[in-house]
């Protein structure tokens, strides 16, 4: 397998699971701030800040309401993280990849292209943006479901799933970072008092509310909250569970070099990882180190596969 198409490959799935990720965390906060009083210092910053984009926000926008955030978000062609960024990069990426994806994977994300092309403006209404949103969630999940049943879990596919586990684990990392606010000991009596509702809101934008009544069986509390996202290997989205989806993926490629034992190394990072035993600012710490130690994974994997061509090209030259 060439090393450009193995790069596109996990480029696609990094750049879909990033449209799916952004679709689910704009309709979730559009739901928390309607059960919320104003005054809860929950505003729509919190999202770029998520995706830790508050420079980029503020040179474009002077203010973070829900018109500036959500286009900013959602359609501005000019951020590369926005959903339409996103999955116009994932586009591109299996149109040059059709001859090693069933067809209608291509379709499916082509449609979804067309949808969201054809619908900019409804962003900029709710009703109609929570339906673009569940068009998009949908979608997503469709081309998860086609390349599980149609695609042969060979080479290529382990890439997907490379590049999907990469892009959730920096994404859970994200949410938790920002939802570590939550237990600073001068956050406001408001903020107090909704607590309950704030945790939810964390569990909803990872989809692991119900696996979390069914895993955990208490009241939701902040710790377990914290730790079910980190440290559960049966919740997809949980950065454990992440982890060793990727430790599967590597171990069964070629030429991985020294990177299994470098996902072990990382997996036995998060098992030390204990929220009751740390401040809230040791845990940020904690969870900023872990975004940096998954983004040195993504590097080791680019340099390991998909330098190659580059290498062999600067060769033949």
């Amino acid at each position: 397998m060439l090393s450009r198409s193995a790069e596109r490959l996990y480029w696609l799935a990094r750049y879909l699971e990033r449209t799916e990720n952004i679709a689910r965390l704009v309709s979730v906060h559009m739901n928390l701030l309607m059960d919320l009083p104003n005054g809860v210092e929950m505003g729509w910053l919190q999202l770029v800040r998520i995706n830790a984009s508050e420079q980029q926000f503020y040179e474009k926008y002077k203010s973070a309401n829900e018109h500036n955030v959500t286009r900013f978000l959602l359609i501005d062609d000019t951020y590369p993280c926005s959903l339409f960024s996103s999955l116009s990069a994932a586009r591109e990426n299996i149109r040059t990849s059709r001859d090693l994806l069933p067809d209608e994977a291509w379709e499916q994300v082509n449609e979804m292209y067309l949808f969201v092309k054809n619908n900019i403006d409804s962003v900029y209404n709710r009703s109609s943006r929570v339906v673009l949103l569940n068009e998009i969630l949908k979608g997503s999940q469709c081309f998860t479901g086609l390349l599980s049943g149609y695609m042969s879990h060979n080479h290529p596919y382990r890439f997907i799933r490379l590049g999907k586990n990469i892009e959730r684990a920096d994404m859970t990392s994200r949410i938790l970072d920002l939802a570590s606010l939550l237990l600073a000991d001068s956050r406001s009596d408001e903020m107090r008092q909704y607590e309950t509702i704030l945790w939810v809101n964390i569990l909803k934008a990872l989809n692991a509310q119900l696996m979390y009544r069914q895993h955990v069986r208490s009241s939701v509390n902040g710790d377990d909250v914290l730790n079910f996202l980190l440290l559960n290997e049966n919740l997809p989205r949980s950065v454990s569970c992440c982890l060793a989806e990727i430790a599967g993926c590597v171990n069964a490629l070629p030429n991985c070099d020294s990177l299994p034992e470098e996902v072990t190394k990382l997996e036995a990072y998060v098992q030390t990882i204990d929220t009751r035993q740390t401040t809230q600012a040791q845990l940020r710490g904690i969870l900023d180190s872990l975004q940096n130690k998954v983004g040195e994974l993504h590097n080791r994997i680019a340099n390991n596969w998909f330098m190659q061509g580059i290498r062999e090209d600067a060769a033949a030259e």
